[in-house]
């Protein structure tokens, strides 16, 4: 019985398929390791340079740490814009919206609650009355 080269299941893949996705996926996953490994390089010298103006350095790293996890997102989540990516999609950007609500919800605490504490002269002179 002959197998015409399109005459498969849906999943059923040849051996020669499944040889060329595992090279494939390794060549992504090392694609995405040496990109993680210059941004991590570049982000230790960031923070260990005196090159930089000093106030933009927080700013470079917040830039490096984003595309960082960008980095990991696409090639070792493998979370793409694709048609049969999107839950993915849906559920990263529902991830992020928590997370985002979560720290401006903790910073608008912290910022409430720094404006409310008693200054530390009164704190002093209330200690030494008792």
């Amino acid at each position: 019985m002959t197998t015409a080269r399109f005459d498969r299941a849906p999943g059923d893949q040849s051996i020669a398929t499944e040889q060329e996705a595992t090279s494939s996926g390794i060549l992504v996953y090392s694609i995405g390791l040496v990109f993680a490994l210059i941004l991590t390089a570049i982000s230790f010298w960031v923070a260990n340079t005196t090159l930089l103006w000093g106030p933009g350095v927080p700013l470079g790293l917040a830039v490096l740490a984003i595309a960082q996890m960008g980095i990991h997102l696409v090639f070792f989540l493998h979370i793409t814009t694709g048609t049969d990516n999107t839950n993915n999609v849906l559920a990263l950007a529902f991830g992020v919206l928590i997370v985002l609500l979560v720290v401006a919800g903790s910073l608008v605490i912290m910022t409430n609650l720094n404006s409310s504490m008693m200054p530390p002269g009164d704190l002093m002179d209330m200690q030494m009355k008792y």
